[in-house]
């Protein structure tokens, strides 16, 4: 008797290593784990617990679960999850830093304004220095005259005290 299905037998094999590799898993993903412990540390470093809590503590949150997720042998979700916690550690890093430089900033443009009063004051209260010092001349400041009455002078004693000829 002829067999009915004589072309399916040589694909069979075939097949049945295709669905073993499948369901193999994959291996665990201990470098991503490891480079998002190491944003995470970084971040810790930056300050970001006083500067991006929200930030750092999402990627402590994706850290926990990725480490969760490789004792689960889920190794795909924990690869997933270590990714997301180091994007998140890099971004509180990142925000951290960026606060730091703004409260520079702050700071320095707080002294430049008082020292720009200090000069200022200096200015208007001192003499002009001689150009022939040779030292640092500061602005000089001109004050503008005080603004004219509307009512005459007073007329004195009615002597006129000029005389002609330029004899008194």
């Amino acid at each position: 008797m002829a067999r009915m299905f004589p072309k399916i037998q040589y694909p069979l094999p075939l097949l049945a290593l295709l669905a073993l590799a499948a369901c193999s898993t994959a291996p665990p993903p201990t470098d991503a784990l490891a480079r998002a412990q190491a944003q995470v540390e970084s971040a810790r470093a930056a300050e970001a617990r006083d500067y991006a809590p929200v930030d750092l503590g999402f990627a402590e949150q994706r850290l926990d679960a990725a480490k969760a997720a490789m004792a689960a042998k889920k190794y795909a979700d924990a690869a997933d999850l270590a990714d997301e916690a180091g994007v998140a550690g890099e971004l509180a890093r990142a925000k951290a830093r960026l606060a730091k430089l703004r409260g520079d900033v702050q700071d320095r443009s707080a002294q430049n304004a008082k020292l720009r009063a200090d000069v200022l004051d200096h200015a208007v209260a001192a003499p002009a220095p001689s150009s022939s010092s040779g030292g640092v001349q500061l602005p000089q400041i001109e004050l503008a005259p005080a603004p004219a009455s509307s009512t005459p002078p007073p007329a004195g004693d009615g002597q006129d005290t000029t005389t002609s000829g330029g004899r008194p």
